[in-house]
This record gives structure tokens, sequence and C-alpha cells, in this order.
């Protein structure tokens, strides 16, 4: 399978400083940015999530694929270089390659995070407080409350955000 760098090589490349930001959380997004080298750091409400540093990290699919603002903010730390993919979402509808290669990315992801969920889970899992924590994380994975869809029907990991564990953070 073709690297995401690979599938987009046609494309504008940027280069940023440091402190440079790339997306700024609530903002509209809609373009897809691919790190070619660097650090990226993204932030959001304040807190830092991830410095990202690997070539063919994919950055802002949240907000092309769900339609929505930038649900973080990522600047340069240090001089990093992407790679943009302008108007993502019409390109997705028309390349099967490129929507099939970042759904794999994103599937990876969510393996990732589930597999390390079930870690914390047989180290934490007794305490009632890391307890409800760690239910609310995976109730959320399964359950996609906001996604927009026109599919209205229900399946076994579709949960009512009601349903869901509440617990003291």
């Amino acid at each position: 399978m073709s690297s995401l760098i690979e599938l987009i090589a046609d494309q504008p490349t940027r280069t940023l400083e440091d402190g440079d930001l790339l997306m700024e959380e609530g903002k509209a997004g809609g373009d897809l940015h691919v790190l070619l080298m660097g650090n990226l750091a993204v932030e959001r409400g304040g807190v830092t999530l991830a410095t990202l540093s690997s070539p063919g990290t994919l950055v802002g699919e949240m907000s092309v694929l769900l339609g929505r603002p930038a649900s973080a903010s990522v600047r340069a730390s240090g001089m990093a270089r992407v790679r943009t993919l302008s108007h993502a979402a019409d390109a997705l509808q028309s390349d099967a390659v490129l929507a099939s290669r970042i759904a794999a990315i994103l599937a990876a992801r969510l393996d990732a995070t589930s597999a390390l969920l079930v870690e914390l889970s047989r180290e934490h899992g007794g305490k009632p407080h890391d307890k409800g924590i760690l239910a609310r994380i995976m109730g959320a994975l399964i359950a996609a409350p906001n996604a927009p869809t026109e599919d209205k029907s229900t399946d076994l990991f579709t949960v009512d955000p009601a349903l869901w564990p509440r617990g003291p953070l």
C-alpha cells in the first residue's frame, strides 16, 4: 500500500518555523496535513496531547471527516515541514485509494488506543475512580453521538450517551 506521503506527493509543501500555527482549535478546517519532517505539538483546551515527529503522520483528519472546526491547535516545535491537501473532503470523495489509506491509519490508531485501554483496565480497573474514567473512555470509543450520519439504524456498538458511565474525574 502506498504511503500517505506518496499519495499526496503532488500537493504543496509548507515550511513552519518554531511556534508557527498549522491549525487553530475552533477554527474552520478542511485541509489534511502530512508531516514530512520536524515536530508538531498538538494542544486541546490548553492541554498538550502529543508531539508528532514521525514522517507521514496525518493531521487535520478529524475536522475534515467530521465536518467540524479543528478540535485542537497544532503548532511547530522547531522547524517542521508538512504537505497540505486542500479541500480534502472533495479529494477523499474522488480518490478511493487515498480514502482507504486514511481509513487504515485511523483504524490503526483506534486499535492501538483500544489495546492501551485494555492494558490500563487490567492495571487500574479495580480502583473505583480509575474504573469510572476508563469506562467513560471506552464508551466514547464505541459511540459517536454527534457524528454526522444518514443511517439512523442502531447496532451493537451504538450507545445512548445518557447511559455512559459517569464518575469523578
